[in-house]
């Protein structure tokens, strides 16, 4: 089984987000003339698994198949992989082909004998967009999933805990008047008591990894003329959740410690904490691999269970210029997973 080949041929298949049907395509008929058996389809996400539904617990393999757009700085052709000095060069090559191919290695030893757990290995579409064709229509299909493995570069250490994201739309009312006489209720002047609560309130939970929950009003609106007092003051908030709390969690203390109407975009993109107490974090522990939070959202950010991120490569590389990844990488990669999985009680 040639990986290797797999990954230079699905870098030679363009799969920008919401446009992955042909990687999709080219992937699922190597699965099957490699032997592959029982792969799903959904969309444009593959999945596969070890056993049925059983009593086991089930863990998930996960990788994304599509990439962002190539920047201006390539000096290569994103699109035409090459190998030089044992770096594997190409768009999607560290995000996220090589965590793919060394996630798909791993799941096909590890179903080589039984393991305590119902395996599925996932390869799904439009992660660099958070879109709703990818991981989240895979996991309508797939049945419920007990701890996830989420493939994305870095560096085989382990992201135990990953940084959310949800935005606020605020809305400070006041009463219109004259700005010339003592009459309104300037909704500007209504809405800084909130934003001062914003800029200095500190939620007490706070993550050795990723620290506090962190909350940035970013853009503010009000007025129709220099002589009118507001009657309303539009303002938006950009909060990351360290992973101690739940979006809807934090939405709802938000929503009770304000004055202003308070509404979310959306709670999707949910922060992750993996205590050190977990089997896989210690098994990790254990083969010299280190903890650390991560800044960066994934599929992570989708999963209503537990997850650990980690694979092949480096985030800096990931949308940047001459992407590439270390073949010895992908190699050392499949052996940790294989490591970190063999045999593990949950």
């Amino acid at each position: 089984m040639d990986t290797v080949d797999l990954l230079q041929n699905l870098i030679r298949i363009p799969s920008f987000s919401r446009d992955e049907a042909q990687a999709c395509d080219y992937l699922e008929k190597w699965l099957v003339d490699n032997g592959f058996q029982d792969i799903h389809r959904v969309g444009n996400n593959l999945w596969m698994e070890s056993e049925p539904v059983s009593g086991k617990p089930t863990v998930l393999l996960n990788a994304h198949i599509d990439t962002v757009k190539p920047n201006h700085g390539y000096s290569r052709d994103p699109f035409s992989p090459e190998v030089e000095d044992g770096k594997l060069y190409g768009l999607g090559s560290n995000d996220d082909g090589g965590s793919l191919v060394a996630l798909l290695e791993a799941y096909s030893e590890l179903i080589k004998k039984p393991q305590p757990y119902r395996l599925v290995f996932a390869a799904t579409a439009e992660e660099e967009v958070c879109g709703k064709g990818g991981f989240d229509l895979f996991l309508q299909d797939v049945g419920i999933i007990d701890f996830g493995v989420i493939g994305e570069p870095t560096g085989m250490n382990m992201a135990v805990a990953e940084k959310g994201l949800m935005v606020l739309d605020c809305v400070a009312k006041g009463k219109s008047g004259h700005a010339a006489r003592e009459e309104g209720i300037n909704a500007i002047y209504e809405a800084l008591t909130d934003i001062e609560w914003f800029r200095h309130f500190r939620f007490p939970r706070v993550s050795e990894y990723l620290g506090p929950v962190k909350m940035s009003v970013t853009m503010i609106a009000a007025g129709t003329q220099h002589n009118v007092v507001p009657d309303e003051c539009k303002f938006v908030v950009d909060v990351r959740p360290n992973g101690m709390y739940s979006n809807p969690e934090l939405l709802e203390l938000i929503k009770e410690a304000v004055k202003c109407e308070v509404k979310e975009r959306s709670t999707r993109i949910g922060s992750s904490h993996l205590p050190v107490s977990h089997p896989i974090v210690r098994r990790g522990l254990s083969l010299g691999l280190q903890p650390f939070g991560s800044p960066t959202t994934s599929n992570q950010a989708l999963c209503p269970f537990p997850t650990l991120k980690i694979g092949p490569g480096d985030s800096a590389r990931s949308h940047g210029p001459d992407e590439y990844i270390g073949l010895d990488e992908i190699t050392r990669g499949v052996e940790i997973y294989v490591k970190l999985l063999d045999q593990l009680e949950l």
